[in-house]
């Protein structure tokens, strides 16, 4: 296996468990696990932009276009009407 696919599994695995913290805090009653869940996915998180950043340098990944303010202010938008329809 080269390096490139090892990268590639590597934040694929990163990106599965962020998606289970994410799911596990939600659900999540008691104040002190939860407390330790949101830890874990911090570190989490932070291990799998630095993996990110690897990729990015070593020209294994190359990121979109950086959205303009007005498609940051359209989702923006979006989402807090979403949340308060909540």
């Amino acid at each position: 296996m080269q390096e490139k696919d090892m990268v590639y599994d590597a934040l694929s695995d990163l990106n599965s468990s962020l998606n289970t913290y994410a799911s596990m805090i939600s659900q999540t009653n008691n104040t002190q696990l939860r407390q330790e869940l949101q830890q874990m996915r911090d570190s989490c998180e932070k291990r799998q932009y630095d993996l990110y950043k690897v990729a990015e340098q070593k020209g294994y990944y190359k990121p979109s276009q950086p959205a303009t303010p007005n498609e940051i202010q359209t989702v923006k938008s979006e989402m807090t009407v979403s949340a308060n329809m909540q």
